[in-house]
């Protein structure tokens, strides 16, 4: 369990954070900037389920724990080191994406082919979701640019793939199945 007594530690006040290992790196690392950018998502998913009801809700909040372990998992180098650490860190698995993806399927079998792009926006919860989408890409985009850099986890970054999907899918289940997607219209104000 983490207890946390005093929340300022003046110890970032050079620029610099602690990861998981203990090792100190700029604030601005792609590996300190891939997980903040989770830690960011996990906000917006706090907002759109605001506006989420039943399974969807439930499923936000499966999402939520999942981005804490993904920030776990993202903060903590040497993954080389791992079987041989005395507490083990937590990494995403394989079994993460796997759920990701039952559930697109789930909701993607009760939506009409997609014939347009669409544009974020509809229902309320559809335009939180549609951000979401566009803040898990991103997170997506500098976890790889961290990848290349340094050893990562595969895993964390097939979530982050599957997960900006979840919220496009989600977007069209919470714009009245589909029928309410804003299409895109091409060269409409020329």
């Amino acid at each position: 369990m983490v207890v946390l007594n005093k929340i300022y530690t003046r110890t970032g006040d050079a620029g610099t954070t602690a990861l998981g290992n203990g090792d100190r790196v700029a604030k601005h690392s792609a590996r300190v900037e891939a997980y903040g950018t989770c830690d960011e998502l996990n906000c917006f998913v706090g907002v759109a389920r605001l506006q989420a009801k039943d399974e969807t809700d439930a499923a936000l909040s499966r999402i939520q724990n999942d981005l804490f372990d993904l920030g776990a998992d993202l903060c903590r180098p040497d993954m080389e080191k791992d079987k041989d650490a005395e507490y083990p860190p937590l990494r995403m698995a394989d079994a993460q994406v796997e759920r990701l993806e039952a559930e697109i399927d789930l909701m993607n079998d009760q939506l009409e082919p997609l014939r347009s792009f669409i544009l974020p926006g509809g229902a309320e919860l559809a335009a939180h979701l549609h951000v979401c989408r566009t803040v898990a890409r991103r997170a997506e985009r500098l976890a790889v640019l961290c990848a290349e850099q340094e050893p990562l986890n595969p895993a964390a970054v097939k979530y982050l793939n599957r997960l900006s999907d979840w919220f496009f899918v989600a977007a069209r289940m919470a714009n009245n199945a589909g029928k309410d997607d804003v299409l895109w219209v091409p060269g409409a104000n020329r």
